[in-house]
């Protein structure tokens, strides 16, 4: 399997800055940095609805969702927490057969 290669906001911006402005054909583009073209018209879309807001989010969406993960995991376990006080409440309230 292919290893996936990453790539920075600036070299996105750029890419997209310079076809944009006709400096660059998307295919020149996928030649030269041997980009995929579904890539690259994504890329460029995203630029054209953001602007140079674009890609912004790429790495704090990572960091969000680990801080996400570590919320929902404390929350379970309170829950579970909950769960067993409340099931241990319940048992001693419950009535005791032949009492």
């Amino acid at each position: 399997m292919k290893a996936r290669r990453t790539f920075t906001r600036e070299f996105k911006l750029d890419l997209c800055v310079r076809i944009e402005s006709g400096e660059l054909t998307k295919a020149q583009a996928c030649r030269e940095h041997r980009l995929s073209p579904t890539l690259l018209d994504r890329w460029v879309s995203q630029f054209r609805e953001a602007g140079k807001h674009a890609f912004e989010d790429s790495a704090s969406e990572e960091v969000d969702k680990d801080r996400r993960i570590r919320q929902l995991e404390e929350a379970l376990g309170e829950a579970h927490l909950d769960i067993k006080i409340l099931r241990e409440a319940l048992l001693k309230k419950a009535p005791r057969n032949g009492s």
